[in-house]
């Protein structure tokens, strides 16, 4: 059975992007040294990437290359993708795409990117693990790590560790 995980970096006051999705201020600690945490070594583990269309669109608007192709990529959306930026599978019904992740067995799933989707994945007890890299920025509002919808959870601690200029949480549900 595949681990579902998350990887995100989040601002020291619990966002993931400014309110107009702007990334600026976490790209400025691209040189930290996150050694053998670092996102190069995550994604050679990784078969599978799931993102939902929010994530999709602002990849695809990037003048950078398709970075996923060596992975399957899965974007969660109810609307066509018309020309897709690189190769990706659409769905549009999250418990049906997990009960298809749970069944795969050729390697880990990553939840890239948005809150929204990450958070519909831990209603669903459907997230194994969650690495959170805070960065010493306060964005004072934007997007955030996790939308507000009243779930409750108690994940387990797996390691803390400071890195480069900030701190990277290890969290697990199984």
């Amino acid at each position: 059975m595949a681990r579902i995980l998350g990887y995100i970096a989040a601002s020291l006051d619990g966002y993931i992007a400014t309110e107009d999705d702007g990334l600026d201020w976490l790209f400025k600690y691209d040189s930290d040294n996150l050694g053998e945490h670092d996102y190069r070594l995550f994604i050679k583990h990784i078969r599978t990437v799931v993102m939902g269309r929010g994530t999709y669109d602002f990849i695809a608007k990037e003048p950078s290359p398709w970075a996923y192709g060596d992975q399957r990529v899965i974007v969660v959306t109810s609307n066509p993708i018309p020309d897709p930026k690189g190769a990706l599978e659409v769905r549009d019904d999250v418990d049906a795409l997990i009960a298809e992740l749970r069944a795969l067995d050729d390697g880990d799933v990553w939840m890239l990117g948005g809150g929204k989707l990450q958070m519909a994945f831990l209603e669903r007890d459907a997230l194994d693990e969650i690495e959170i890299y805070i960065i010493p920025e306060m964005l004072g509002g934007g997007r955030p790590l996790f939308p507000a919808t009243g779930f409750r959870s108690t994940p387990t601690l797996v390691s803390a560790k400071a890195l480069g200029q900030g701190v990277r949480l290890h969290y697990k549900w199984r």
